[in-house]
C-alpha cells in the first residue's frame, strides 16, 4: 500500500487517445491531482506500430498532467490490450517452514504457479490468486496467519506477447519515463468502477475502448478471467466517415455529439449537418440515418463479448450483471443495447468517489475528480488505484522474505533484485 503523501501516475496507452492520470495519496484516500489527454498516433488495436508517434503522445498527455499537478513525473503504471493477451489456469504448492502462513510462503507458492512453460515470445503479466488451499482446506482468500503443513495456489495466469510489452515500455523510456508494472487493462478498469459487493457476487466487466474492447468476470472478490477482443469503437467511428461520407475525425466528432446504439431510440425527424471532405460542401443527414449506421457496428461487438462470455463457462458466475465502461459507453442506448444481447441487468461505469481498491483505498472528492467522472477514463484512473494499491512487481518476493524469519536471506535477495533490476 502507497504511503500518505506518494504520488502515483497511471498511464493509459490507447488506439484513440492517451490518457495520464496524476493521483496523491491523502489519509481520506487518492485524490486525482491531474489529467492530461493526448490523441494517440502509433497504435493499432492495442499494439504499437509507430515507436516516434507513440513517444510524442506519451509526452504531450504526460506534460499536461504535470501542468495541472504541477509535480514533475519520472515513472508511471501503464495498461496494455491487445489480442495477444491470454490466460490460463495454473497450480502451485508448497510446504510451509513453520507451520504458519506468512508472507514470504505466499510469495512462494504464487512463484511456483508461474513455474510453468510458456514460449519464448510470451511473458508473465499477472498471477492472481483464486483460492487458496491449506492441508485440502480450500476457498481461502488470505491464508496468512493460517496454520497448516502444506499449502496450494489456484491462480489465473495472464501473459502478452514480450514484443508489445517490450515497445509499450520502450515508448514510455523514450518519453523520459520509467515503467513501474505493465497492467492488464481489463483489470485496472476493474477497480475504478467496481464496488465490492459486486465483486464477490460476481460482475463482467466490458470495457470498449478505441481500438480494443476487454473484457474481465470477477466471482467471489477475485478475476476469474480475462480477454480481450480486437475491436472498438474505432470501428464504429470509421463506419461513421464511409457511410456520411466525411473525414475520421469530424466522424468521431459527429458520434460523440449525436451518436445513438438504437435505432428505436431516435424519435422525431432530427438532421444533422455533415462537413465534406476537402473543398466538399456540407450535407445534411437525418439522425436516425447516423443510428442506423453505429447500431450494427455496435451489435456486433457486443455479440462477440458475449460469445466469449458464453465459451469462457462462467456466465452464471456474473449474478450482479453487467459494468459498461471505456469511451464508447457514453453512447446514447448503449446500456439498453447491452441489455437486450447480455439479458442481464446493465449500468455504465463510471471512475467516482467511493469506489477504488479492495485494500482500503477509495478515491476522494478533492482535487479534480469531477473531471475524471467519464468512462473513458476508467483504465487510467484504475492505472493509479492499482499503482497505490500493489507493491511493485519485482520488489515483492524479495520485500516478502525480507519480512519473514529469515533476514539474511532476505536481505541478499532484496539486494540481488535491485543489482539485476
Amino acid at each position: 500500500m502507497a504511503e500518505v503523501g506518494e504520488v502515483i501516475v497511471g498511464l493509459d496507452i490507447g488506439t484513440t487517445k492517451v490518457a495520464a492520470i496524476i493521483a496523491e495519496v491523502t489519509e481520506s484516500g487518492l485524490e486525482i491531482i491531474g489529467v492530461g489527454t493526448s490523441p494517440s498516433e502509433g497504435l493499432r488495436q492495442g499494439v504499437v506500430v509507430n515507436i516516434e508517434a507513440t513517444t510524442g503522445s506519451i509526452a504531450a498527455a504526460i506534460q499536461e498532467a504535470e501542468q495541472m499537478a504541477a509535480v514533475d513525473v519520472q515513472s508511471v503504471y501503464v495498461g496494455i490490450a491487445g489480442g495477444h493477451v491470454r490466460g490460463f489456469r495454473s497450480l502451485g504448492q508448497v510446504s510451509m517452514r513453520n507451520r504458519e502462513v506468512t508472507e514470504a510462503d505466499v510469495a512462494r507458492v504464487l512463484e511456483q504457479a508461474k513455474a510453468v512453460n510458456i514460449p519464448l515470445d510470451r511473458q508473465i503479466l499477472h498471477t492472481l490468486p483464486l483460492e487458496y488451499i491449506i492441508d485440502g482446506q480450500g476457498q481461502i482468500r488470505d491464508p496468512i496467519g493460517m496454520s497448516g503443513v502444506r499449502m496450494e495456489v489456484r491462480a489465473h495466469v495472464i501473459t502478452a506477447a514480450t514484443t508489445s510489452v517490450q515497445n509499450i515500455i520502450k515508448c514510455c523510456n523514450r518519453a523520459g519515463l520509467d515503467v513501474i508494472e505493465v497492467v492488464l487493462e481489463p483489470l485496472a478498469s476493474a477497480l475504478a468502477v467496481l464496488h465490492d459487493d459486486e465483486r464477490d457476487l460476481g460482475v463482467a466487466v466490458i470495457d470498449i475502448g478505441g481500438g480494443t474492447t476487454d473484457l474481465a468476470i470477477y466471482s467471489e472478490g477475485t478475476n476469474v478471467f480475462s480477454s480481450v477482443i480486437v475491436m472498438g469503437g474505432h470501428r464504429i467511428t470509421q463506419d461513421i466517415a464511409h457511410g456520411l461520407h466525411t473525414s475520421v475525425a469530424e466522424a468521431e466528432q459527429i458520434k460523440r455529439k449525436h451518436g445513438c446504439a438504437l435505432v428505436s431510440m431516435v424519435q422525431g425527424d432530427e438532421r444533422i449537418e455533415v462537413p465534406g471532405v476537402g473543398p466538399r460542401p456540407p450535407r445534411e443527414f437525418q439522425r436516425r440515418f447516423l443510428a442506423e449506421i453505429i447500431e450494427p457496428r455496435v451489435e456486433e461487438i457486443l455479440l462477440l463479448a458475449h460469445e466469449e462470455l458464453v465459451q469462457s463457462g462462467m456466465t452464471e458466475l456474473a449474478g450482479s450483471g453487467i459494468v459498461l465502461t471505456g469511451g464508447a459507453a457514453t453512447l446514447d442506448g448503449m446500456a439498453e443495447i447491452t441489455e437486450d444481447i447480455f439479458q442481464m441487468p446493465v449500468r455504465i461505469g463510471v471512475p467516482g468517489h467511493g469506489i477504488g481498491g479492495r485494500r482500503g483505498l477509495r478515491l476522494t472528492e478533492g482535487g479534480f475528480a469531477g473531471v475524471i467522472q467519464n468512462p473513458k477514463f476508467a483504465t487510467g484512473v484504475g492505472l493509479a488505484l492499482y499503482g497505490a494499491t500493489h507493491e511493485p512487481l519485482l520488489e515483492t518476493l524479495a520485500e516478502a522474505h525480507a519480512r519473514s524469519d529469515r533476514p539474511g536471506i532476505g536481505r541478499r535477495l532484496a539486494t540481488w533484485v535491485r543489482e539485476i533490476f
